[in-house]
This record gives C-alpha cells, sequence and structure tokens, in this order.
C-alpha cells in the first residue's frame, strides 16, 4: 500500500513538515515523487519510519540514527531486539520515578514516612541508564562487565549527601578545567588542581583508582566524540587539555 506525505503523517503522528525534512538529510526518502510533486511512501519507507521512532524516543540524535540505519550491517530485527530491551529499561525507570513521586506525595499528606534515600531512587537509576545507553557497550568491553555493574551498583547506594557532593564536584571540575584552560598550561597549579578535582569524581564510581585508568579515560575523552563534545562545551578544546593535563598529573 502507498500513502502521500499528509496520510502517512495522519497515521504516524509526524507531521508532514518533519517528514519532507527527514528526506532533506538523507533519512527517509519516499519510494517516488509522483508527477504532481507529491512524495509517495510505501511499505519499506513506512516500517524504516517507524524504527526511526523507535530511535526517537530513545533520545537518539538523527544524525545518529542516519549512521545507524545506513550501516550495511543494519538488521532490522536485532534492531527491534535492541530497541525492545532499551524501552524496557526506560519504562522501569519512568515506572520508577511515578513510584518516587506518589510516595513523595504521599509523604506530604503525612500518610507514609518516606527515607531521604528513596527520594533520589529515580534520578541515580536515570544517572545509570543514560550512561549505559550512551557509554555502556564502549566501557564494557574496555573494563568489563564486573568493574561496570560494580560502579552502577556503587552509584545506586550513594546517598542524598553523597549525591549532592558529586553533582557539586561535577561543577567544580568544569569550572576549575576552564579557567586552567584559559591560562593555556595544563601544567599549571590550576590544571593539576582540577586533576585532583577530576580524579575525586572519578572515584564516587570506581572500584579502585590508579594512574593507568585516569590516563585511559583522559585519552577516551578526546578519541571518542561523544566525550568530546561535552568537555567542549565548556570551552572548545578542553577535552584536549584535560588528556594532557591528566598526563602530566599522573606522571606520564
Amino acid at each position: 500500500m502507498e500513502y502521500s506525505s499528509n496520510k502517512l503523517s495522519k497515521m504516524s503522528g509526524v507531521s508532514a513538515r518533519t517528514l519532507r525534512w527527514y528526506d532533506e538529510i538523507g533519512l527517509l526518502k519516499p519510494a517516488r515523487v509522483a508527477s504532481s510533486g507529491y512524495r509517495v511512501y510505501g511499505q519499506k519507507e513506512v516500517d524504516r519510519l517507524q524504527q526511526i521512532l523507535f530511535y526517537r524516543e530513545l533520545e537518539f540524535p538523527l544524525e545518529e540514527i542516519k549512521k545507524i540505519m545506513s550501516a550495511p550491517d543494519f538488521d532490522r530485527g536485532q534492531a527491534f531486539q535492541k530497541n525492545l530491551m532499551e524501552l524496557s529499561k526506560k519504562r522501569e525507570r519512568l515506572d520508577t520515578l511515578i513510584d518516587n513521586i506518589t510516595k513523595s506525595m504521599s509523604a506530604m499528606k503525612g500518610a507514609i514516612i518516606m527515607s531521604d534515600t528513596e527520594k533520589f531512587e529515580g534520578f541515580k537509576q536515570k544517572l545509570i541508564d543514560d550512561n549505559e545507553q550512551q557509554y555502556g557497550e564502549e566501557i564494557r568491553a574496555k573494563y568489563g562487565d564486573d568493574t561496570i555493574n560494580f560502579s552502577n551498583a556503587k552509584v545506586k547506594g550513594i546517598t542524598k549527601e553523597q549525591y549532592a557532593e558529586v553533582e557539586k564536584l561535577s561543577q567544580e571540575v568544569n569550572g576549575t578545567l576552564k579557567a586552567a584552560f584559559e591560562q593555556g598550561d595544563p601544567a599549571s597549579e590550576l590544571a593539576q588542581k582540577a586533576c585532583e578535582l577530576h580524579k575525586d569524581w572519578l572515584c564516587y564510581f570506581w572500584k579502585e583508582y590508579s594512574k593507568e585508568a585516569h590516563i585511559s579515560v583522559a585519552q577516551i575523552y578526546v578519541d571518542d566524540p561523544r566525550f568530546t563534545a561535552y568537555y567542549d562545551k565548556i570551552i572548545p578544546g578542553c577535552a584536549v587539555f584535560l588528556r594532557d593535563a591528566i598526563n602530566i598529573y599522573c606522571g606520564e
């Protein structure tokens, strides 16, 4: 069966404007363009749009979706299995947050007593799930399941006070790093302070600290564009600067 862009829009909930945009960026091309100029979509395109929406629900950027679905070894069946797994995790996280809100409302009314630890369960799980979604495959391959499982368990076990400390420390690392970058010397006292703070931040998640692992992580910040983008949002070139500073800090 074939659909015009308007019919596909109504059926899928995706606006006709978005369909045009997907066509322009090469993410979803119509099966053909009619003599009238209207885009026409067939079954293959309908199935592709469904897959795109699964990835969008998982908050994948469009360029990443295009890259995944254009790969020569892309397998729709395997993609469904992975989507199902990720969506199940997302549902569990949302269920945890819903339960957290429900308990909080009951606690406000005095119906139950809610511990401080319980108040942060949903947010800690989101931190773990987001990290697994973005970097799980790579970090598990590099460091092993035991190390990552230990790290996830450690995050789930942190207290309210520790959670606040991690957030504060993360901001302090970024602020110090930005100031050090502006000085321009990765060996400076300020840059080395940023490395010390970064080490303290890592130790909230790692089973044990080593200089070798710290150096390895710093190199990943440069090699992996996702990490590079995070640090370069602080200030362009920050990822390389941090890598160089950590190499000095660790005596490399």
